[in-house]
């Protein structure tokens, strides 16, 4: 029994997981590295792997950095089930087919650049088109929490609740292989505790090794209750020099714990019926698949939800689709507050909002959540006086605000915690850290050690892990 590290191994994003048990061969996920632009191309126009020899794909949730890459499997000759839970195969079915339309979005717009610049480069192609990603969605095969299944011989898979995202899975297979019995459990990106909207992460027993994510190993989040407060400051700060709230969101999720702040900040009475944009056709759909899958909520959430008021229903907001409007609000002088994807402002519309109001000093882009190295994201963290927005250089004026609270990434101390209560469940298992940078993940790696853990490791790209 082996784990192959083929992605997420010492970075965050790319997450892809190769597990070889009695002749069978399966990916834990199998997800897009974002980074720099051409160096993702590259790297994502390729599999490192030979997609006709995977039998099955497991998926822990729906963010593109852990499905993104499924179309292009499928395309390079997978023919097996993608096995996931019920919420996260509705918003993979959404966000695979909208990763299509942008990539193919992106390719006219920079082939469109090409041809008025009359540069050298060669057209640019998406990665695939819409019927690659029909391809994957098809293929999606949904299993319910703690609903025990044989996927392949000396192969059971159980899925238990990250509360990460919506449907966002914890993995256990337990696996068998000439009389010997092991159990591998994969993290997938393990929620926070009492986070607004999801269940707790669970844990479970008997783990023999365990593959911990690692994005936040090296620091602490600010609590959830401070995050209402400070956003509604950014907010009404903004709004008094007549500049915009720009608000770079993963489509899933954060773009519901925003919008879920702002309704409960109304609720206060903290924050008036602004005008809010929620200009993400994507968002859209996941919202609604939010609200059919109230089974994952947690019981404040419910509550809510049972008085007549959606979490997700702020005063004064529109939800943009046309492309026409979205343009509007750009060139509008209105003070609004304007949530858009993508979270770290690779793709998507969020790039046009930037770009618009990059040298705008009344404006404010906030940043709430993580943003890989190499990204605009990342160079807006960074506050660097000029970034590049497709290709063309742009001085940076608008502020840039902080809110990491809302991450849905366990922090330091919470993979702590969870590690620990896991160690407590079962025996010693050996731990291996992925989807972190490596100072984070140095960093968590010798606090485990200190806890307790006898085997710590930081797999490199293609380390193979003997279980």
């Amino acid at each position: 029994m082996h784990v192959q590290f083929l992605g997420a191994a010492q970075t965050v994003t790319g997450s892809m997981h190769l597990v070889e048990v009695a002749g069978t061969r399966l990916l834990l996920d199998c997800g897009l590295f974002q980074g720099r632009r051409q160096e993702s191309i590259e790297r994502n126009r390729t599999l490192p792997i030979d997609a006709r020899s995977i039998d099955h794909v497991v998926l822990s949730h729906a963010h593109i950095d852990h499905s993104g890459a499924l179309p292009t499997l499928l395309r390079h000759g997978f023919t097996g089930r993608i096995f996931t839970t019920p919420a996260t195969a509705d918003l993979a079915d959404a966000m695979l087919r909208d990763a299509a339309s942008i990539q193919r979005s992106d390719a006219d717009y920079l082939n469109r650049r090409r041809v008025r610049m009359r540069t050298h480069e060669p057209e640019f192609a998406p990665l695939y088109e819409m019927e690659d990603a029909i391809a994957a969605i098809e293929r999606l095969t949904p299993l319910e929490y703690h609903a025990p299944r044989d996927i392949a011989p000396g192969v059971r898979l159980t899925f238990f609740d990250a509360g990460h995202v919506l449907g966002s899975a914890i993995v256990a297979l337990d696996l068998e292989e000439a009389g010997v019995r092991k159990r591998l459990v994969f993290s997938g990106d393990l929620g926070r505790p009492n986070a607004p909207i999801l269940r707790d992460p669970e844990t479970l027993d008997g783990a023999d090794v365990l593959l911990v994510e690692s994005t936040y190993g090296d620091r602490l989040h600010e609590p959830y209750t401070e995050m209402d407060d400070r956003l509604a400051a950014i907010i009404t700060r903004t709004f008094s020099r007549g500049g915009k709230v720009l608000v770079p969101s993963f489509a899933l999720e954060r773009a519901q714990e925003v919008l879920h702040s702002l309704t409960r900040l109304q609720l206060a009475g903290k924050l008036g019926p602004i005008p809010i944009y929620v200009d993400s056709p994507l968002t859209v759909r996941l919202t609604q698949v939010f609200e059919r899958h109230t089974e994952c909520f947690d019981s404040e959430t419910l509550a809510l939800m049972k008085s007549g008021r959606s979490p997700f229903d702020p005063q004064n907001v529109r939800y943009v689709s046309d492309v026409e409007e979205s343009k509007a609000i750009d060139a509008s002088d209105e003070p609004c507050v304007i949530v858009s994807a993508s979270g770290m402002c690779e793709a998507g519309r969020i790039v046009h909002h930037l770009r618009a109001s990059l040298d705008d000093p009344r404006s404010t882009v906030v940043i709430v959540g993580f943003m890989a190295q190499h990204t605009l994201g990342r160079r807006l963290v960074e506050r660097r006086d000029h970034v590049r927005i497709f290709g063309v250089e742009h001085e940076r004026r608008i502020g840039v605000e902080l809110l990491a609270g809302f991450s849905a990434h366990a922090d330091q101390a919470d993979l702590r915690g969870w590690v620990s209560t896991m160690r407590a469940r079962g025996h010693s298992p050996r731990i291996a850290l992925v989807h972190g940078e490596p100072a984070a993940q140095r960093v968590l790696c010798d606090l485990l050690v200190a806890d307790g853990a006898i085997s710590v490791t930081i797999p490199a790209p293609g380390d193979v892990l003997t279980i």
